[in-house]
């Protein structure tokens, strides 16, 4: 999506017909956090990202891969990264889960 996640929270939210209020209180957010998020002021805590899967009725590793790409992306931009940041992450996050894997085995 070409969104931040804020914009993607709003689109939810209107889509949806809730009101800044309705969503920060599903979320429990106040409404003026809720609406920093939205206008890319604040960043949205992941912790939240069940009950805004809930709220919406998403599915929550769709919603995980839409909140984790945006936090990369910006983190890309700002740093000024090169798209191949992203394969190296890639290549990093297989070897995490074989190494993750092994030691699973190993346990008794």
């Amino acid at each position: 999506m070409n969104a931040t996640f804020g914009e993607y929270i709003r689109k939810l939210r209107t889509d949806n017909g809730l009101t800044l209020t309705e969503l920060a209180a599903l979320l429990k957010l106040d409404s003026a956090n809720l609406s920093k998020i939205e206008n890319g002021k604040r960043e949205f805590d992941e912790k939240r990202l069940d009950k805004l899967a809930s709220a919406f009725s998403l599915d929550i590793e769709k919603l995980k891969v839409e909140y984790f790409g945006d936090q990369f992306a910006k983190k890309m931009f700002e740093f000024k990264c090169s798209p191949e940041t992203l394969i190296v992450a890639e290549e990093k996050v297989k070897y995490l889960k074989s190494i993750n894997m092994v030691q699973t085995e190993i346990k008794f």
